[in-house]
């Protein structure tokens, strides 16, 4: 796992954001499902979303929804993320479900957050919820996917 010297040098954009072991990740937008999707024969069917009205935002109990993360974030080759949540927001019944971030990937990360309190919860975008965990991947590839955005 990378320290903050080693993150601040390969990751400048997010230079205030630089934690002693991690990257602080900032919440953009909230958003609320719309449509059902699906995911057969490795055909990704997404479900349609839509922004919820910001910058202050109420998380229903027992509800799901995507949340987007400011700044892009680009991977270099080598390198690989793992994404966790902010500790305030498990103390708060909250959680952040997360993926891997795959070497060479250049893009905005959306993850679910769920509200698993019996009350509401209100977040701001710019509230850090979730911290990025940089590893050094050997003999890796790049990721080529369908969530890569052009530079």
């Amino acid at each position: 796992m990378l320290g903050e010297i080693e993150l601040k040098k390969l990751f400048p954009d997010f230079d205030d954001l630089v934690q002693p072991s991690g990257i602080d990740l900032e919440l953009d937008e909230i958003f609320i499902q719309k449509s059902g999707g699906s995911l057969i024969d490795n055909e990704k069917n997404l479900p349609e979303i839509e922004a919820l009205e910001g910058p202050v935002y109420t998380l229903k109990p027992h509800t799901a929804y995507l949340a987007s993360i400011k700044r892009k974030v680009k991977i270099p080759k080598g390198y690989t993320m793992l994404y966790l949540p902010r500790s305030t927001l498990l103390r708060s019944f909250v959680s952040v479900q997360t993926a891997v971030g795959d070497p060479g990937f250049y893009g905005t990360l959306m993850f679910m957050i769920y509200n698993h309190g019996e009350f509401e919860y209100e977040i701001k975008s710019g509230d850090r919820i979730a911290q990025a965990v940089v590893y050094p991947v050997e003999g890796s590839g790049e990721y080529n996917g369908s969530y890569q955005e052009e530079e």
